[in-house]
């Protein structure tokens, strides 16, 4: 049980997970699972960059779907509407996300706890209000249509199932190694000092509004990039992109897997994916089913899949090590 649990932990599972994910395409029986997991490696990208403002930092953003909504209509109305090459456009949402996020990160983290969260979700509210309604800029209620897919690289089309598979799944990689790289570094560090209270953080002479903001921007330009892959993915996007339910499933993948974690987002966002194709032939009743279940996970793992996981793991080492030194000292003392 102790090799297998070590065996979860070691990079030779990370290895093998890529290996799979690799070689995927050629398992796979049709388009449409390449599809599904290409759609949960974009949805796993954004669940990554709540990740840092809520995971890290200790932020519940309820407002996040609103930045992903900002990203995919940045790229719609740069291609489709001004006729942008499309990594420029793609660029351009990544700025969008960086503005945005500062602007709202600047106002609103100078609240705390459930005000912030009540303040981002209104955010978001007025977020969906402006797409649907601004039809000028966003095409309202009707939404965008024909949005180009990303341009390919000589003879690679990124149109075609199996290269937007891998596209998702690099940018994916990207967002997974940029996580771990702030996790290990001293930013990192400072958001679990701001995590674990404002008054702690502050004694250790951390500047709380700056890294909260700085926290805040790295999500939502996390959620910017993943939501103009999204648009790039399924070619329209409406004002629903930005509605309330897309945090709520965000937040879903995130306590699953495990929110803190560096896997949990991805492992949360594929076995929630995963469930939800395997009961649609419940068709509605599928709710029935998987909210119990959900409930069930949430109850007894409270800090997720990953989260329980590395919980007890580092719980069985520090009682190894504490049984190794007492041994140790029993030794000496007999001697």
């Amino acid at each position: 049980m102790k090799r297998i649990s070590d065996l979860f932990a070691s990079p030779w599972m990370k290895a093998l997970l890529l290996a799979v994910a690799l070689v995927f395409p050629w398992l796979a029986e049709s388009d449409y699972q390449l599809y599904v997991l290409s759609t949960a490696f974009v949805w796993a990208l954004a669940v990554y960059g709540l990740n840092i403002i809520t995971g890290f930092c200790g932020q519940l953003n309820l407002g996040h779907g609103a930045f992903f909504a900002l990203g995919a209509y940045t790229l719609a109305i740069l291609t489709v509407d001004h006729q942008w090459p499309f990594w420029w456009a793609f660029a351009g949402a990544g700025l969008m996300g960086v503005v945005s996020g500062l602007v709202v990160g600047v106002v609103s983290l100078r609240l705390k706890e459930n005000y912030f969260a009540i303040f981002t979700l209104c955010v978001g509210f007025i977020v969906y209000l402006l797409l649907d309604k601004w039809e000028a800029l966003t095409h309202g209620a009707a939404g965008m249509m024909d949005i180009p897919a990303p341009e390919g690289f000589g003879w690679i089309d990124f149109s075609a199932t199996v290269p937007f598979y891998y596209l998702a799944l690099a940018f994916l990689m990207l967002g997974i190694w940029v996580a771990h790289r702030i996790g290990k570094s001293l930013l990192g560090r400072t958001f679990l000092a701001i995590r674990m209270g404002d008054d702690l953080a502050q004694s250790l002479g951390i500047n709380l509004m700056r890294n909260k903001v700085l926290g805040f921007v790295l999500s939502t330009v996390y959620a910017a990039f993943a939501g103009a892959l999204y648009a790039s993915s399924v070619r329209f996007i409406g004002p629903a992109e930005a509605d309330v339910t897309h945090t709520f499933d965000m937040i879903a993948y995130g306590l699953v897997g495990g929110l803190g974690t560096l896997m949990g987002p991805l492992v949360g966002t594929l076995l929630i994916t995963w469930m939800t194709q395997s009961l649609q032939f419940l068709e509605e009743f599928r709710m029935i089913v998987f909210g119990p279940l959900l409930v069930v996970l949430v109850i007894f793992m409270p800090k997720g899949i990953v989260g329980t996981y590395a919980f007890r793991r580092n719980r069985r080492i520090a009682a190894e090590l504490t049984a190794k030194a007492r041994a140790k000292e029993e030794g000496q003392r007999r001697a």
